[in-house]
């Protein structure tokens, strides 16, 4: 069992910045496959950015190439998502997901962490 805890949300004007952090308590991240997806209002889910278990390959969405850059601190046993040039197209509750391999479904959900960027 993997509890999923995400933090860093908040409100934020567009062009700015903002970290997010996901925590995995019962596994080490570095043996997780770990994602960010968001949920906008009236919105499907939509995958954001992921990173490989080991390796710690990345990968993201075209919407947020550029911007936005997933990273591991496996000291600390969490996943980062570091949000630059915040557009207001980004607002939505952001959600950090795990699963054991590297392909699959995602196992374990964290609650969410809302996101909110103004004009």
């Amino acid at each position: 069992q993997v509890h999923v805890a995400e933090s860093g949300g908040g409100l934020v004007q567009a062009g700015g910045s903002l970290r997010l952090s996901c925590a995995a308590s019962g596994r080490t991240v570095s043996t997780l496959a770990m994602a960010w997806f968001r949920q906008a209002p009236g919105k499907e889910r939509e995958f954001v950015s992921r990173i490989t278990r080991n390796g710690g390959i990345t990968y993201y969405a075209d919407s947020v190439k550029g911007r936005f850059t997933i990273s591991r601190d496996n000291a600390k046993n969490v996943v980062y998502l570091q949000m630059n040039s915040l557009k207001t197209e980004d607002t939505a509750v952001y959600l950090c997901a795990v699963r054991m391999f590297d392909l699959g479904n995602y196992d374990y959900w964290g609650q969410g962490t809302q996101v909110t960027v103004s004009s």
